[in-house]
């Protein structure tokens, strides 16, 4: 089990990537706390977990209230001694506009959830981190940074702000032995887009199918990577597996976006 012995935070436990992540987490060894506005997903994820013999908890967290953070924290070093990984996954999108179009009030909420809410798990979890001598923080990154596409304009500037961010955390926390990467994804193959190619397929008058395959055609491996999948990325880059990887960008879209 690749994260035996680690004790990881995951922000912004929803049911897709979230979810899975905190499953797999757990089935890898790790002692998993969750942080979530809503409760659903992580009392069903904490069930899950203790039913295959792990250990999830979830804490709620709004990561734009210092007060929640510092609880969700609290709640790991009271349950479970340390933190040694954080996967900064929350996020808030502003809506599918032009960028000069985007209502400022979503384009500050998402500066303030993935960008600011990022920065303040980090601060939290700093400290137990330097007191362990390592610790992994993997921020999760969009592909539409790297291959725009119209309409994410508010979406992409927000996660733009946490790349450029993660890159000075490398730089920064590396003589504490803390490692700081990001994954970078494309489409997931989970509950959202399942929501988006059922709309689409409706409002055209075609199958689902029909536009999962124009979607998945856009890429070398022929489908829309799962979710599921994609999280298996994020837990080797909490991992000891990597432990000489920092201020990486792992593109993990099934090759629809090919990097220089």
């Amino acid at each position: 089990m690749i994260l035996s012995g680690e004790v990881v935070v995951i922000a912004g436990v929803g049911p897709g990537l979230g979810a899975k992540l905190a499953v797999r987490a757990a089935a890898e060894g790790a002692k998993v706390v969750m942080a979530a506005r809503s409760t659903a997903v992580m009392d069903q994820v904490a069930t899950e977990v203790a039913a295959g013999g792990g250990a999830a908890i979830g804490v709620p967290c709004d990561v734009r209230r210092a007060e929640d953070v510092a609880a969700v924290v609290a709640a790991a070093a009271d349950r479970f001694g340390t933190i040694t990984g954080l996967v900064n996954s929350a996020y808030s999108h502003p809506g599918f506009f032009d960028l000069l179009d985007t209502p400022d009030k979503g384009l500050r909420r998402a500066l303030e959830i993935i960008l600011h809410g990022s920065l303040t798990m980090t601060r939290a979890v700093l400290p137990h981190m330097k007191a362990a001598g390592r610790g992994s923080i993997v921020n999760i990154g969009t592909m539409t940074t790297r291959a725009p596409m119209r309409g994410e304009g508010g979406y992409a500037v927000a996660k733009a702000a946490m790349s450029c961010a993660s890159r000075y955390l490398a730089l920064e926390l590396g003589e504490h032995g803390i490692r700081v990467n990001q994954a970078v994804l494309g489409w997931l193959d989970g509950p959202g887009v399942r929501y988006y190619l059922r709309m689409t397929a409706e409002a055209r008058g075609v199958s689902e199918q029909d536009v999962y395959d124009e979607i998945a055609a856009r890429n070398p491996l022929g489908r829309i990577p799962p979710d599921e999948a994609c999280a298996g990325t994020v837990l080797f880059l909490l991992s000891s597996l990597a432990s000489e990887v920092t201020g990486a960008v792992l593109d993990v879209n099934g090759g629809e976006f090919l990097p220089q």
